[in-house]
């Protein structure tokens, strides 16, 4: 705001000697006294509408800091002892399936290492098995042919057969599973 006088021009003066004389008057003097409260008056109404301003810029968010601010939060403050008796019944209550689902690991790991122990098996006597139909093979009669075909396929079947329990396991196992979190 600039710092000339924005008064009306339709007021009276507060002088005596009437207004005329200082309206048109382009030679007239004003006392320096009035032109002091003039521009002081001025100065204040920029302040004013300065500091209007700042005001309405630090409080035009006001709905959402006031929704902000009443927001509550609640906080429960317990001892130690209170604690420990919730960890202790946390405790006794998870502790007895852990250790069922160790037991089950354990279980596992056993049938798993039997699995193992069955496929190294297999494993040698096909190892043998492919040895021996080289040997056999240049001097063995057709029956022996067909007992070694027939041996074969009941160890392609003995393997199925096998495969197909151990996804059964896996199903009872998935199955006791989900009947515990249930």
């Amino acid at each position: 705001m600039s710092r000339l006088s924005t008064l009306p021009r339709g007021r009276d003066s507060v002088f005596a000697g009437g207004s005329e004389q200082y309206r048109g008057d382009t030679n007239a003097v004003c006392p320096p006294n009035l032109r002091e409260c003039v521009l002081a008056m001025e100065d204040c109404c920029e302040e004013a509408h300065e500091a209007q301003q700042l005001l309405r810029n630090g409080t035009f968010d006001l709905p959402r800091i006031t929704k902000v601010l009443d927001s509550q939060r609640v906080f429960l403050l317990v001892d130690e002892g209170t604690v420990r008796q919730y960890k202790a019944d946390l405790t006794d209550e998870v502790e007895p399936q852990i250790n069922e689902l160790l037991e089950r690991a354990e279980k596992g790991v056993k049938t798993l290492q039997k699995k193992e122990s069955l496929m190294q098996t297999k494993v040698e006597a096909a190892q043998v098995a492919q040895s021996r139909p080289a040997r056999t093979l240049i001097g063995t009669s057709a029956s022996n042919k067909l007992e070694a075909r027939r041996l074969q396929m009941l160890i392609k079947q003995r393997e199925r057969l096998e495969e197909e329990m151990q996804a059964l396991e896996t199903e009872v196992d998935q199955l006791e599973l989900k009947a515990m979190k249930s």
